[in-house]
């Protein structure tokens, strides 16, 4: 995974398009992006290597053409991005970001199920851990106990 850097809205824009069409010459991303946001060619290019430097993007010649690729898939990148977002912007706390997605109106009942799906995840790990910090305590307990007796401690 590259070292986190903050990406601006095109460059975000360019590794959505890489990632879902890769490998990408420079003149594939600019016609696809020509549409959409308007992009010349210059700049497609100058994002594409932006990002390569960044370490999001590799860069392959096939044919006396570069194409580029991402360095990892991208629901690991977004992954990464929102875990920077909320340690970064949010101070570690997701409790704003849940409470944004409760105030969205336009929330797919497919990503709400998903969203529940997640949180009963999250509460059988706490419980599990919860159970083995638990357990590590009794046994904790248990050695000090036993070492008492034996006048060890």
């Amino acid at each position: 995974m590259p070292k986190p850097e903050s990406l601006g809205r095109v460059e975000l824009e360019v590794l959505r398009l890489v990632a879902e069409h890769h490998p990408l010459t420079v003149r594939e991303a600019a016609d696809k992006l020509a549409d959409t946001s308007g992009q010349a060619r210059t700049t497609v290019l100058t994002v594409l290597e932006r990002l390569r430097k960044k370490g999001y993007l590799t860069r392959r010649k096939t044919g006396g053409v570069n194409r580029y690729s991402p360095r990892v898939a991208m629901t690991q990148l977004v992954q990464s991005l929102i875990g920077d977002f909320v340690q970064g912007v949010l101070g570690g706390s997701v409790s704003p970001f849940v409470a944004y997605l409760g105030q969205r109106t336009e929330l797919a009942p497919e990503e709400l199920d998903e969203l529940k799906r997640l949180v009963r995840e999250m509460e059988q790990r706490d419980k599990r851990e919860g159970d083995k910090r638990e357990g590590d305590k009794r046994e904790g307990d248990k050695r000090a106990g036993d070492k008492s007796r034996r006048g060890d401690a």
